[in-house]
């Protein structure tokens, strides 16, 4: 991967985006898609658009949604500390004693999530799974007064880690869930730029997909797309303790290729289409079972309107919704070039199912 493509995958990842907060992200995204797209613009709802090959046929719409888990601001005591909710899904057992950066009033505020010591744990409470409400956020405050001049009730923020490349061609960060795949549909359009797609594409990043797919659900219904490919994160199930979870959601690697998904949710004519454009190409794929609507904005887009072929390309991460995923930049490249060349062989009325 070029140092370039790195560089914005860095910074696009490291921006504070938490659902609802994605604008910092968004602003970053379309900067970037201003150097080669024919229409970029956003949406009321904060979805991002890049339209290439503005009209031709048929519409083809790319999602990668580009908000990440996160916390929120619910209560100031009067000692400054800050008790918070969650936005998103988070295993509460990584939380104590993380850093966290805040999107306070006038800046980032950095801060650290506190519990009581395990020294001063009754032995039952040490068994007990940790609840968030006995949690906070402790930013080295005196009293509530001084804590309200930096932050208030629903500032939102997200943990302090930051993108790192480790050996080889991985890389860990919070957030690759999932600005991973708005980076994937970004530099697919890039690359459909440079070829001669009949499609007119539509690359998304899309809003609020971890509380419910919302963005998608309305940029899809703007865009009326007759074909849909969204791009999330899939477990990787290459690490210990995984044998169980290889037999419920597939035996799945970093460095395998794209995790591509079998079912419901997908059309199989455009899946046909990807195992063929894979094998001409020599990319490498992994496949899945999604016997019933997956858990993406591939779910969202299927079910717009009176329907859309839809299919689902995943990134293989380790630790999903946890401060330090790890991906590689490899099965990165190879999905960009898998949706590339997918859309540019799209025609016209070649996915009508019966």
């Amino acid at each position: 991967m070029k140092k370039e493509i790195v560089s914005f995958l860095e910074k696009y990842v490291n921006t504070i985006s938490p659902s609802g907060f994605e604008d910092p992200a968004a602003k970053l995204w379309k900067k970037e898609a201003g150097q080669f797209a024919d229409e970029v613009h956003g949406d009321r709802h904060g979805n991002s658009f890049a339209v290439v090959n503005k009209g031709g046929s048929p519409r083809v719409m790319l999602a990668g949604h580009t908000d990440e888990i996160g916390v929120m601001v619910s209560q100031i005591t009067d000692d400054g500390y800050l008790f918070f909710a969650p936005i998103g899904g988070w295993d509460n057992q990584v939380l104590p004693g993380q850093r966290v950066r805040l999107r306070g009033k006038d800046e980032t505020i950095i801060g650290v999530i506190g519990r009581k010591p395990i020294h001063l744990l009754e032995k039952e409470e040490r068994k007990k799974v940790i609840k968030i409400e006995d949690l906070w956020i402790d930013i080295g405050v005196e009293d509530k007064e001084e804590a309200e001049e930096l932050v208030g009730v629903g500032t939102p923020g997200v943990l302090d880690y930051s993108f790192q490349r480790l050996q080889g061609n991985l890389a860990a960060a919070r957030g690759f869930d999932d600005k991973g795949g708005g980076f994937v549909v970004l530099e697919a359009a890039r690359k459909l730029s440079e070829l001669n797609p009949s499609a007119e594409v539509h690359a998304v990043a899309t809003v609020q997909e971890e509380i419910g797919l919302r963005g998608a659900k309305t940029s899809a219904f703007g865009i009326n797309p007759e074909v849909g490919i969204a791009v999330d994160v899939g477990h990787a199930t290459d690490t210990p303790m995984m044998d169980k979870e290889k037999r419920k959601v597939g035996d799945t690697k970093i460095n395998g290729g794209p995790i591509l998904s079998r079912g419901a949710n997908i059309n199989p004519i455009l899946l046909e289409k990807m195992e063929e454009v894979a094998a001409k190409n020599g990319i490498p794929y992994q496949m899945v079972g999604a016997p019933r609507g997956t858990g993406t904005d591939a779910n969202a887009i299927q079910l717009t309107r009176a329907g859309v072929a839809a299919g689902l390309m995943s990134i293989p991460n380790r630790y999903m919704h946890s401060p330090c995923e790890i991906v590689s930049l490899t099965d990165l490249d190879n999905l960009i070039a898998l949706m590339a060349k997918t859309v540019n062989e799209i025609d016209k009325d070649e996915f009508e199912l019966f």
